[in-house]
């Protein structure tokens, strides 16, 4: 099995030890892992914005550098739906990159729906010591149905104690441009995420998106917490 990595700019550019990290998983379960450095931004903050054509840019390029894959992976939900849900929409029809896009999506995975659905792994024999909480980023819950994926590796991790979040499924205010055009309603989601997150006793709040770790981590460090935001890559390929 080889997989082609795609990391996302906001890995790349802030947190790369996230995508270091899934490459150790992958390695460590006997998956090749290939990663093309002509890579660029999937488009999803041009096509959130309402930037059509710039977006279907991205995604032609995309298509092309990605076409003979057999697998690509990253360790994002909100970028791996960009590929799966919104480029085959952004072609019409009989358009070619409609028909690519469509193959391509099949073969595009989340990083923890790879290991569990199609690996077919639940224990990727990581050591990790502490409470931790899990936050259900938007993309990955709502758009691909990612919800007990994390959840089983990081039960069969051991010395990992994973408690009960409230409002582990409501939203943590980043949405991406969200944050921007409504700071103020942004940061009080962030703050209530927050409050729940000290109150589930968790030592760590982890997700599969570095943008909703960011944006809480942001709320946690203002609030003097000592709760700390690792992505789940940052704990799969932990050994203790």
């Amino acid at each position: 099995m080889t997989v082609d990595l795609f990391i996302p700019c906001l890995t790349d550019q802030l947190f790369p030890r996230s995508g270091m990290n899934m490459v150790r998983v992958l390695e460590r379960l006997g998956i090749s892992v290939r990663y093309n450095p002509a890579q660029t931004c999937c488009g999803q903050p041009a096509f959130n914005a309402g930037y059509r054509d710039d977006a279907r840019h991205l995604a032609r390029r995309f298509i092309d550098l990605f076409s003979d894959a057999e697998y690509v992976v990253a360790p994002s939900g909100s970028c791996v739906t960009m590929v799966k849900v919104f480029y085959p929409r952004l072609f019409d029809q009989g358009d070619g990159y409609r028909e690519r896009a469509t193959a391509l999506a099949e073969r595009v995975h989340e990083f923890t729906s790879f290991l569990v659905d199609v690996v077919g792994v639940d224990d990727v024999g990581a050591a990790f010591r502490g409470k931790v909480a899990l936050h259900h980023s938007c993309h990955g819950l709502r758009e691909l149905g990612i919800q007990e994926q994390p959840r089983v590796l990081l039960e069969h991790v051991r010395g990992l104690t994973l408690v009960d979040l409230e409002l582990s499924d409501t939203c943590c205010g980043f949405g991406g441009t969200f944050a921007v055009k409504f700071p103020e309603l942004s940061s009080a989601m962030a703050e209530r995420k927050a409050q729940a997150i000290e109150s589930s006793g968790a030592d760590v709040v982890t997700a599969i998106d570095s943008s909703c770790l960011m944006q809480m981590e942001g709320v946690l460090k203002k609030r003097g917490s000592r709760v700390r935001a690792h992505h789940i890559a940052d704990i799969l390929a932990s050994e203790g």
